[in-house]
């Protein structure tokens, strides 16, 4: 029956209003930015990988590479690729896959929200959190990303922690524990303004 139900005419906007809801569009380059970073990442992944491959077969250059890039002790490699090295080099490249994955919820919720409907409705692989997105949700979504990037960076540092100063260990422990608090506290503000505006509606 709502279908059935004959929608209101639309107004002509008046041309400053036209404008400054046209200005969304600005946004656009910064989304296509983001999918070039995208890009880059895919890139760094597959290097990195074919890096671990070659040096599980005796590849010393690789295994060099490898060692710079996570910031192993040099002296530690002369057995060849380890287990501690592998786990750095593992959690390097979840690392890189959270951050894609958190580029592609900035990406597409945020041109979802803030640009245009890409009427995804019914497309079988449509995202199942992009069926309910809003600014709310992909706050609070990407707050639980960042915690989770940064948990990876914290047991990277903590595995490797002979390393580390001291009080490198202690900030980034301080800063995980600051995008947690910070998490939770947007998730409790979101919690709140939903519960005022259905209670507003049972009003």
């Amino acid at each position: 029956m709502s279908d059935l139900t004959p929608h209101p005419p639309q107004r002509p906007l008046r041309p400053i209003p036209r404008i400054i809801f046209a200005s969304r569009w600005l946004q656009l380059p910064l989304y296509l930015g983001l999918i070039a970073a995208q890009g880059v990442y895919v890139f760094h992944f597959l290097v990195e990988l074919l890096h671990l491959i070659e040096a599980a077969f005796g590849n010393q250059a690789a295994l060099q590479a490898l060692v710079t890039s996570i910031g192993y002790k040099e002296t530690a490699v002369g057995g060849g690729l380890n287990e501690t090295i592998i786990m750095l080099v593992v959690l390097a490249l979840i690392d890189v896959v959270m951050i894609s994955n958190l580029l592609i919820m900035v990406i597409v919720g945020g041109y979802e929200t803030f640009v245009s409907r890409m009427d995804l409705e019914g497309h079988p692989d449509q995202p199942e959190w992009l069926s309910h997105v809003n600014a709310s949700v992909l706050k609070v979504k990407l707050a639980t990303a960042i915690i989770g990037i940064s948990s990876i960076h914290l047991l990277k540092t903590f595995i490797n922690a002979a390393n580390y100063d001291v009080k490198v260990l202690m900030w980034q422990t301080i800063i995980h524990v600051t995008f947690l608090l910070s998490a939770l506290a947007i998730a409790y503000t979101d919690k709140l303004l939903n519960s005022v505006i259905h209670s507003d509606q049972s009003h």
